[in-house]
């Protein structure tokens, strides 16, 4: 059969309509649940692996930063392979990658083995998946970029509620060995699967308007010189490196705090907190890029920001009560992950579709600036301190900070770039 045959069966795009919108935020949904695992069960396997290779918390905390790290310092470079062949081959072949890193990691020995497999691996996996689904939904909903963004990354958000107590009792019943295995074959099968579904929208007949596009899209080198795309990055990393210090040490310092294994309402507290943060954390997504789409982005941002930095005080001043920590956990969650709404439909909304993908690619690697300074280094500064405070001081203070950063820096910035453009995009 000829390439040009195969390329008639199953085309790359598809024309717009509004049943198929839908259709493809929803298996970009799946897509996303299939790989979000990776980050939000890995606090799970921390004590285990510890164990078993004989190594600290800040070493082994090393795989996440990889695992970040990888998902997003080559996303530029994976988000345009996503424009030049289509999303439908690439994101299948980042969902086996991710399906592959587990099933590898079954079988490592060595700390070097878990870095290789776990870190590099699932890194190059999930960010092909990632910032392929996201820049293709702001693409398919120009007009609602902050609710299609958050909708998929409620995918990825939530997708680990379905697996928290079933890997959790899985280590407990058979190791972590056989539940990478087991756990890493179902995840590959289900992405790859859904991705055969996904496809870019036509291009609109010439002459034909564009709903809810800027009459100027502008490319990544262009972009890499403007100073609102860089007052983002600062922004986005310090919102990165507050959340994932969470995500990543919270088994270590629910540990810490003496509630991991207290009984709340007939269950342990971690895995219920951990259970309720996936939950909160899709919600957030959808949620405030909706709002954001109604009162425009920065006022958005300032708000949910803000009320994250209040939320993990609160959380940090009640952390010896197994209540609090369960239900704060959840509320803290919840002003975090709007962030992968909020930025990438303001990105876009700032300098086009076109080249959204690639745009968002390189945004997307303040995720990774993040998790090094979320992951070990945070796990450094516990060790040297003996205390989680001033971890979680410098985390309200990234909070506080950007939420006053998009208010009263990023509104003005955005206004002056966008004065004198007519017809400019939704949401800004």
């Amino acid at each position: 059969m000829t390439t040009t045959t195969l390329k008639s069966e199953i085309p790359d795009t598809a024309p717009v309509s509004p049943s198929m919108r839908w259709w493809q935020l929803a298996v970009g949904i799946v897509c996303m649940m299939s790989i979000s695992s990776s980050q939000y069960v890995w606090t799970l396997f921390t004590k285990p692996l510890t164990s078993a290779l004989g190594v600290p918390l800040s070493s082994l905390q090393v795989t996440f930063s990889l695992l970040i790290v990888l998902q997003t310092f080559f996303s530029p470079f994976q988000g345009s392979l996503i424009d030049r062949f289509g999303p439908r081959r690439l994101l299948s072949f980042g969902t086996l990658l991710t399906g592959l890193s587990w099933v590898v990691t079954s079988q490592v020995t060595t700390l070097w083995g878990l870095y290789a497999a776990y870190g590099v691996l699932g890194g190059l996996g999930t960010g092909i998946v990632y910032v392929g689904v996201v820049g293709l939904m702001v693409r398919w909903f120009p007009e609602r970029r902050g609710f299609a963004a958050g909708m998929v990354a409620a995918g990825y958000g939530m997708g680990a509620i379905a697996t928290t107590y079933p890997i959790r009792n899985s280590i407990q019943d058979v190791g972590y060995q056989s539940t990478l295995l087991t756990f890493g074959l179902i995840f590959g099968f289900v992405g790859f699967f859904a991705a055969q579904f996904l496809r870019s929208p036509q291009a609109p007949a010439e002459g034909e308007a564009s709903v809810g596009r800027g009459p100027i899209d502008v490319g990544p080198r262009a972009m890499l010189r403007s100073p609102i795309f860089w007052l983002l990055f600062v922004m986005m990393s310090l919102m990165s490196t507050s959340g994932l210090m969470v995500t990543s040490q919270m088994a270590s310092f629910a540990r810490d705090f003496g509630v991991a294994d207290l009984i709340v309402w007939g269950s342990a507290a971690l895995p219920l907190a951990l259970t309720l943060d996936r939950f909160t954390n899709g919600l957030t997504r959808p949620f405030f890029g909706f709002l954001s789409d109604r009162i425009g982005r920065e006022h958005t941002m300032a708000l949910a920001f803000a009320f994250e930095g209040v939320a993990m005080a609160l959380w940090l001043l009640t952390r010896s009560d197994p209540v609090l920590f369960v239900l704060l956990s959840g509320v803290v969650f919840f002003g975090w992950g709007e962030i992968f709404s909020l930025f990438p439909s303001t990105l876009t909304d700032t300098f086009g579709t076109r080249h959204a993908t690639t745009n968002y690619g390189c945004l997307y690697i303040a995720q990774g600036i993040g998790s090094i300074l979320g992951g070990p280094l945070a796990a450094l500064l516990r060790e040297a301190s003996g205390s989680w405070t001033p971890v979680f001081a410098l985390a309200i203070a990234a909070d506080l900070i950007t939420a006053a950063l998009a208010l009263w820096v990023l509104k003005g910035l955005r206004a002056r770039y966008l004065h004198g453009r007519p017809g400019a995009a939704a949401g800004v």
